[in-house]
């Protein structure tokens, strides 16, 4: 067959690649176009029955400023910060020793214990919740920063990721370390997790990301309004009465995803080389 009519051949393939991508990439981003439009929308623009992703009124101003005042979302989003910044020191802390040990080291039951680490991938964190809330009763821990954190310490999906990681590096660079003097946890701390950085971003992404937009575990852990993350605190504006004011409210989860997009954004090719560097080997 000619490069011609191979050519010919792969044009309709790529071009129903790049539509679905174009499709798949337009739903996705939907969502957000619709909340940033409805955040600089006035009132009576928000229910109106016409289709308009910028209003006739421009009510940014005002809607962001309210989202800013109303309630303590700088408090809110501080929350977030601390909350997810000492997750993902603890679950690095935590899961890159267990991970080398799973990788590198040869002991009595490791294949039992990777294999309740893939067990505990498929188990949603919901079903915890119950004996969770009942441990940070009998310790003394709710409505702390410590109910928040405490539960994501240990994560098998870290885990998981950082022994793919680890896996691909050569084993002569281990017996190089042991042999300068290096102990295992040297070696963790001094070479793997160096080497391992595009797997560590990948997974601080995904851990940030996922408990800053947690709502569930926060909503049954914590009642004061001054330690709670950003989504517990969006529904304050919430208003069983009067109803759900939607531009502020809208503004206010912009804000809030706004610092997730920019992150992912800046770390975007660190991201797919850590998620891609466990797949060769």
């Amino acid at each position: 067959m000619s490069t011609f009519q191979t050519r010919g051949l792969a044009a309709p393939a790529a071009i129903t690649r790049h539509a679905i991508l174009l499709i798949t990439g337009a739903l996705i981003l939907a969502p957000f176009v619709w909340m940033v439009s409805l955040s600089i929308k006035p009132p009576g623009e928000i229910f109106r029955a016409s289709f308009a992703v910028w209003p006739q009124q421009f009510y940014g101003i005002e809607n962001y400023a309210k989202a800013l005042t109303s309630v303590p979302l700088p408090q809110f989003m501080l929350n977030g910060v601390i909350v997810c910044a000492v997750i993902v020191v603890a679950q690095v802390a935590v899961c890159a020793p267990a991970a080398y040990a799973l990788a590198k080291l040869d002991f009595h039951g490791k294949n039992l214990l990777f294999a309740l680490v893939l067990i505990a991938l498929i188990l949603p964190h919901e079903v915890l919740s119950l004996p969770l809330f009942i441990l940070g009763y009998q310790i003394g821990i709710l409505n702390t920063y410590a109910a928040l954190i405490f539960p994501y310490v240990v994560s098998p999906f870290g885990i998981f990721l950082f022994r793919q990681f680890f896996k691909t590096i050569p084993d002569d660079v281990i017996h190089a370390a042991r042999l300068d003097g290096l102990s295992e946890f040297g070696i963790v701390w001094r070479i793997m997790v160096p080497m391992a950085l595009p797997a560590i971003i990948a997974f601080g992404i995904f851990s940030i990301v996922g408990h800053w937009n947690s709502l569930f575990w926060p909503l049954i852990a914590v009642r004061d309004q001054s330690l709670m993350p950003p989504p517990l605190g969006i529904m304050a504006f919430k208003n069983e009465e009067a109803g759900n004011d939607y531009g502020p409210l809208m503004a206010a989860s912009t804000i809030v995803v706004a610092p997730l997009i920019i992150a992912f954004l800046s770390a975007q090719k660190w991201f797919v080389d850590g998620l891609t560097g466990g797949a060769v080997k």
